[in-house]
Parts: C-alpha cells; sequence; structure tokens
C-alpha cells in the first residue's frame, strides 16, 4: 500500500465511519422521533447553548495559560493570544483528520515562537498524559457517586452485589498478573506499553519539577471543571434533562470523552453514546438525542467558527515573524 493512499484512508475512513454512525442514529429513529428531536432543538434556550460555549472558550484560555507553564522551564514564554489561537486552530484540524492537532500545535509554536518541535511537542504529550490522568480521575468519582446505579444495572443483568466483588477481584488479579507478564515480556507490544507508562509517570513527576506548580495543577482542574460545566449547563435546554443529578451528567460526559477521543470530534458517536448514558437514568431516546446533537452542535460549531477564525488571524498577528 503506498503511502499517499494511507494519509487519504487516515483522513477519509474516520469521517465514513462518523457519518456512517450518524445514518445509523439518524435511521434508528421513527418519522415522529425525529420531528420531536427537531422540535427539541429549535426549542433550545439560546442562553444556556451560548453559555456552554462561553465556558468552552475559557477552556481553552486556561490550557493556554497552563501551556505556559510547561514552556517555561525550557526557556520560552510564547504570547498567550498565540497560545489561544494555536490551540482553537489544533482542535479544529482535530476535527478534521484526527490527532492531527497535537502536530500542528507543535508546528505552529515553531513557525510563531521559535520554540523547537521536538520540545513543543514534549509538551503536548506531557498535556495529554495529564488529561488522561484527569479523566480516570473523573470515571472513578463517576463510579463511586452512581455506584447505586451501576449496581441496579448489574443485578438487572443477573450480577449482584458478591458477583460484582468477584469481576472487580478478577480484574485487579488479572490487572496484575498482566503487569508482571509485561515487565518480562520484551515483544514490540510489552514495550510500547512500558514505554507508554514511563512516559505516564514522567508526566506526572514533571509537575513537581516546574516553578509554578501549584497555578498548572490549579489550572488542570479549572480546565476539566470547565468540561464538565460546558456538558452540565446543556441538561436546560431539554425539559427531560433539567432535574437529573450531576452523577447523571459525569457519566454521559465519560461517554461523551470516549467518543470524542476515537472519531472526529465525535462525528456521530458522541449522541448515540451520550443517549445510551442518559437512558439509565430513564431519559428517552428523543430526549436524549436531543440533548446529545445540542452538545456536540454547540461545541463543534465553536471549533469550527473559532478555529477557523484563528487559523486567518495568527498569521496575520506575526506577519513580521
Amino acid at each position: 500500500m503506498s503511502d499517499s493512499l494511507k494519509k487519504f484512508l487516515k483522513i477519509a475512513v474516520p469521517i465514513l465511519i462518523g457519518l456512517g454512525l450518524v445514518f445509523y442514529s439518524y435511521a434508528s429513529t421513527t418519522p415522529e422521533d425525529r420531528t420531536k428531536i427537531l422540535e427539541a432543538i429549535k426549542n433550545a434556550d439560546p442562553i444556556w447553548v451560548v453559555l456552554s460555549v462561553a465556558i468552552g472558550i475559557l477552556s481553552h484560555v486556561s490550557r493556554a495559560i497552563r501551556w505556559n507553564y510547561l514552556l517555561d522551564p525550557l526557556g520560552y514564554r510564547p504570547k498567550l493570544v498565540n497560545n489561544v489561537l494555536i490551540i482553537l486552530t489544533s482542535y479544529f484540524a482535530n476535527t478534521l483528520v484526527l490527532r492531527s492537532g497535537e502536530f500542528l500545535r507543535a508546528t505552529a509554536l515553531n513557525t510563531y515562537e521559535n520554540v523547537p518541535f521536538e520540545k513543543g511537542f514534549g509538551t503536548i504529550v506531557t498535556e495529554r498524559i495529564i488529561d488522561l490522568i484527569m479523566l480516570l480521575l473523573i470515571i472513578t468519582i463517576a463510579l463511586l457517586v452512581q455506584t447505586d446505579v451501576i449496581l441496579g444495572i448489574l443485578e438487572e443483568n443477573g450480577i449482584g452485589l458478591a458477583g460484582s466483588l468477584t469481576l472487580l477481584l478478577v480484574g485487579v488479579v488479572g490487572l496484575l498478573i498482566s503487569i508482571r507478564l509485561i515487565k518480562k515480556s520484551s515483544s514490540k507490544l510489552a514495550v510500547k506499553i512500558k514505554t507508554f507508562l514511563t512516559g505516564l509517570l514522567d508526566g506526572v513527576l514533571s509537575i513537581f519539577k516546574m516553578k509554578r506548580r501549584g497555578a498548572f495543577i490549579f489550572h488542570t482542574f479549572l480546565i476539566w471543571a470547565c468540561y464538565i460545566a460546558m456538558f452540565w449547563v446543556i441538561k436546560f435546554t431539554v425539559p427531560e434533562t433539567t432535574d437529573l443529578p450531576l452523577g447523571a451528567f459525569l457519566v454521559a460526559f465519560v461517554a461523551g470523552a470516549f467518543a470524542m477521543a476515537t472519531t472526529n470530534g465525535g462525528l456521530g458517536l458522541f449522541p448515540i453514546m451520550v443517549t445510551a448514558a442518559l437512558s439509565v437514568y430513564g431519559i428517552s431516546k428523543t430526549s436524549g438525542d436531543a440533548y446529545g446533537w445540542i452538545m456536540w452542535t454547540a461545541q463543534t460549531l465553536m471549533v469550527v467558527v473559532f478555529g477557523t477564525i484563528s487559523f486567518i488571524v495568527l498569521p496575520l498577528l506575526n506577519r513580521n515573524r
């Protein structure tokens, strides 16, 4: 297979999968359901949508500030406005080509702030590792605060408390055995896993080596608080989701996060995953779909509009460089 064909498939396949999921979502609803979903979207209070978008912008500004805390020990202090524009441009790129934004961020940082590509990319990898840790923390919190709901689902499927504890024990034992086998193995897969875990540890330890680690930790929590908040406020756009507790939206947030990570900007998959998560709490498919599509559309439009503006403005602001 030629390199050009591989590049084409990397771009085309995720988009085709996303479009296929959109068609699946459409085909799995009746004409009456689609009418209700469209009505719910049309009747959504724009104030909450705008607030969600504003919170999303705040998270990007916070990420831009935090980025400088990683770059500062390397001897670089880019302009904050450049950081913001580069980040918005990179998120826009990710909606077109999955994971292309990380390379674009490092390239743009090198172009406009003279930060070597490998150093800039290293800070982005550290960011992603910290973000992964935060996502795991939110998953843990969601499991703890929604234990009764999760146990209820397991019991409905014939798995009681004893069965749940057994599964947990088997999982822990399996994890310990896997870690031991990976440590002893020299296979390519084992080496990749060990490299990833080493990078994970290095990323965590790097926080304690920076001068402003307190501010870094603050912005890390602020970024993820914004992510959850922009997800949570959308509940007020759909009557059926208004009274749901925060714990329910943590579960839906985790489902949506996995959708965003595995497809181009969550195309097609985001509403499906969020609807499935909300259905656990008795939310109808039409309301779940409406919520999922409102949330996805608002954030995607934010990324596309502000990302496009940033793509145009960034070289204009730095035309002398």
